[in-house]
This record gives C-alpha cells, sequence and structure tokens, in this order.
C-alpha cells in the first residue's frame, strides 16, 4: 500500500473511520480509498474492501496491473466530472468511484461495489469468465468466489454512491465547490446533449428562439431557478447544434444572452450599477475560456447569480406574491382553471393578482396560461399520434375550433400543419 499522502493529512483516519462505520450502517459495504495515482492508502480502506473474487483476480501480475488501470481510469471520468463514476470493471463485477477533491486539487477517490447487478447465473458468469480467461483461474474457485459477491441492484447502488458523496465532503470537510462545479457542468452537458438528439430527431431548420429568451426573462424576474435553467440549457442547445466547433460565435452567442440575463435581472429588482459591476466581471472572464463546456458553465452561473440578485432585491415581495400563481396554472394547466382560482392560491385577489403579475411578468395571466398550453400541444403533436382533439382536451380547451385558433395565432399554423411539418423534418433528418 501507498505511504503517507496529501490525503491522509487532509482527511485523517478518524474522518475516514466516521465516513467508513456510517456507510457500512446503511449500504454494508467496505470502502477502498486511493491516492491520485490509484494506489491504495495505508490505514483508509477497509479489511474487508476486497472481496475473494478481486483476490483471485489480483493473484497474478497480470491481473494486479488490469485492476490498477481500472481504477485509475475511473477516477479519471469521476474527477474530470465532478460525480461518482459507476462501471463495469473489466473483471465483470460493479466497481463505483467518488473523487475527493479539496478546490481545484484531486486528492484521489473513494471505491466501493465490487458486487453484482444480478444473481449470478449461468451467463453473468460465463461472461465473467470470458473476461478474465487469460489469468488461468481454477474454474471452481472462481465460481465459488462470484457467488460470494454480494447481489445489489442498480438503483441501490445510484443511491450509495449520491449518499457517499455527500457524506464525503460533510464529514471531511473538503471544500467542494471545484468538484461540484464539475458536476454541474457535466449534467449540464448531458442535458444540452439530449436537447441536441431531438433537434436532430424532428429537424434541423436553424430558428434562434426567440420565444425561449422571453420564458427566460420571465423566469428570471420571478427567481424560478429550475424552470430559468432548463429553458437556458434549451438555447444552449439550439446556439451548439448551430455552430457547433466555433467558439468565436458562441461566445458572441453567451454575450448576447449575458445582456438579456442582465436586462431581465434588473427589470426584476437588481441595481444597474451592480449589474453593470457583474457584467464587466464575467466579460473579463470570458476571454480566458478556451471550450464551449466551460462557456456553457459560465453563463449558466451568471443566471444563477442574476436570480439570487433578484431574490435579494427589492420585488422580491411581489415575487413571492405571483410565485404560487406560475406553480398553480403549470400544475393544472389541464384543466378547465379560473382566474379566481389562481388568485385564491396566492391568497390575493383577482385584480391585485393581475395587476402585479402584468408588473413583473410582462404579460398578463390569460397569456401565460395559452402560452404553457399551447407549449405542451406542441410536444403532445410531435411526439403522440393522439389526433388534435385528445389533445385539445388534454391540454385544458373543451371546444378545438378555439383551440386550433388559439394554436395559429400563437404558431403561425394549425395544430394539423404543425405536425406535419415536423414529421416532414424528421424524414429528412
Amino acid at each position: 500500500m501507498a505511504g503517507k499522502t496529501q490525503f491522509t493529512r487532509m482527511l485523517g483516519k478518524d474522518k475516514f473511520k466516521q465516513i467508513e462505520s456510517i456507510f457500512r450502517k446503511h449500504f454494508h459495504l467496505g470502502l477502498e480509498t486511493t491516492n491520485s495515482l490509484g494506489q491504495m492508502v495505508d490505514g483508509f480502506c477497509s479489511s474487508d474492501c476486497n472481496p475473494s473474487f478481486c483476490k483471485l483476480v489480483q493473484k497474478s501480475d497480470t491481473g494486479k496491473r488490469r485492476c490498477m488501470q481500472e481504477r485509475r481510469r475511473s477516477l479519471k471520468n469521476a474527477i474530470e466530472t465532478g460525480q461518482s463514476y459507476i462501471s463495469i470493471c473489466h473483471a465483470g463485477i460493479v466497481l463505483v468511484c467518488v473523487p475527493v477533491m479539496d478546490k481545484d486539487q484531486a486528492l484521489g477517490g473513494m471505491f466501493f461495489g465490487k458486487c453484482l447487478w444480478n444473481e449470478p447465473t449461468n451467463i453473468l458468469i460465463e461472461d465473467i469468465q470470458k473476461r478474465i480467461n487469460t489469468l488461468r483461474i481454477k474454474n471452481d474457485d472462481l465460481i465459488t468466489a462470484i457467488k460470494k459477491l454480494p447481489v445489489i441492484q442498480g438503483r441501490s447502488i445510484h443511491k450509495a454512491a449520491e449518499f457517499l458523496f455527500d457524506l464525503l465532503y460533510e464529514v471531511g470537510g473538503l471544500d467542494s465547490r471545484t468538484i461540484r462545479w464539475r458536476r454541474e457542468r457535466a449534467e449540464q452537458q448531458s442535458e444540452i446533449g439530449e436537447f441536441i438528439q431531438e433537434k436532430k430527431r424532428f429537424g434541423t431548420e436553424w430558428q434562434y428562439p426567440l420565444e425561449s429568451e422571453q420564458e427566460l426573462l420571465g423566469k428570471v424576474k420571478i427567481g424560478d431557478r429550475t424552470g430559468a435553467k432548463e429553458i437556458l440549457n434549451n438555447i444552449l442547445g439550439t446556439i451548439l447544434f448551430h455552430n457547433p466547433g466555433d467558439l468565436g460565435v458562441l461566445k458572441a452567442r453567451m454575450l448576447e444572452l449575458l445582456s438579456i440575463l442582465s436586462r431581465s435581472a434588473v427589470e426584476g429588482g437588481v441595481d444597474i450599477n451592480l449589474m453593470l459591476e457583474k457584467n464587466l466581471a464575467y466579460l473579463n472572464k470570458v476571454m480566458h475560456i478556451t471550450n464551449s463546456e466551460d462557456l456553457c458553465a459560465w453563463i449558466s452561473r451568471a443566471l444563477n447569480e442574476f436570480i439570487e440578485l433578484v431574490y435579494n432585491s427589492q420585488d422580491s415581495k411581489k415575487v413571492t406574491q405571483i410565485t404560487p400563481a406560475i406553480n398553480y396554472i403549470d400544475a393544472n394547466y389541464d384543466k378547465p382553471i379560473t382566474l379566481a382560482e389562481i388568485a385564491k392560491a396566492c391568497h390575493l385577489s383577482v385584480s391585485r393578482l393581475a395587476h402585479v403579475f402584468k408588473e413583473q411578468m410582462g404579460i398578463t395571466l390569460i397569456d401565460y396560461l395559452t402560452g404553457v398550453r399551447i407549449e405542451r400541444a406542441k410536444q403532445l403533436l410531435i411526439a403522440t399520434d393522439q389526433n388534435c382533439t385528445e389533445i385539445c382536451f388534454q391540454v385544458g380547451y373543451n371546444n378545438q375550433s378555439y383551440f386550433t385558433r388559439t394554436f395559429k395565432e400563437l404558431v403561425g399554423l394549425t395544430p394539423r400543419q404543425f405536425r406535419v411539418n415536423n414529421q416532414r423534418r424528421d424524414k429528412l433528418a
């Protein structure tokens, strides 16, 4: 085992024992700790961290080398993404790595798992045998070791990985800002990637999402962090889809978005001089960004900070007043709701709610409700085979002709035309 490392100095044996005890109590699994090179750290590994199966695999120099390569690969992926990395190792069993970092310094990783997803059927045993057939392990010994491995379902493994991540940084007292930023960046890239795949599926025609910008403005003004993040990632996905690899164009688009977010924050009550200071700091930072992933994370961080400023602004009371209206509409748009019902959810009169909502959002309550319903209708027209009448009722309308007329006013096409156009794009893509 490796000697003293910075990991041991930062964490300490007492803290490791506390982490191990709590983790074992919840998931009955041991922990293996490695330094940044993937070497086991003396005194920071559970006595049972290596089951008999792993000991068999590591009897030969080849097996040891493969296990070391596996640990290093898992560690690299975990540190780069900022989140737990779950994989099937070279020998065919589950291996989980939780990255250990303090600020931007990679200290190592905590491994656990070394188990099976499912019961060891003949097919699973044969797969493991093929993976390690060059290690010349006696078949009877191998089968016995496989059957001793714990069996843990995928959902429980994911839950354990999240639990250990939070436990490690809380008990260890490590500065998790960098690792959480990497985690957020990885999650954001995953969401953007899914959006781009949808764009490829349903058509590639370029159209800058001006409507989405307006939605983003509204979400920032009311401090809706989750809704704003989702819309921002869709906008970023559209930009990246049509400008892949062109960092200059991406930076120009990001600066446009920064301007939009700033304006929205000011309209939400943030002091203009404070916003100018923030913008200057962000402009200086963007000059040194050299890849699209960091660029997207940069604008997302600006979004979070601007929303936080909105929360703390003088208009926060008014924002709090209309937030229940937004939530009520989003949860009940598929029903025939009235203004009186929405106002009741906010504990305001209809006239007062209408005034505050228009002041904060720039649109009326009815316009917002209509927008939510039509956006949902568009999704159903593209993603399902339901007819227009079914969709009409499913999004809260009880009159198909009124639904069709409203849809055309907002989209420029009837529901049927919108569906046909998107089906045509899908075939061409």
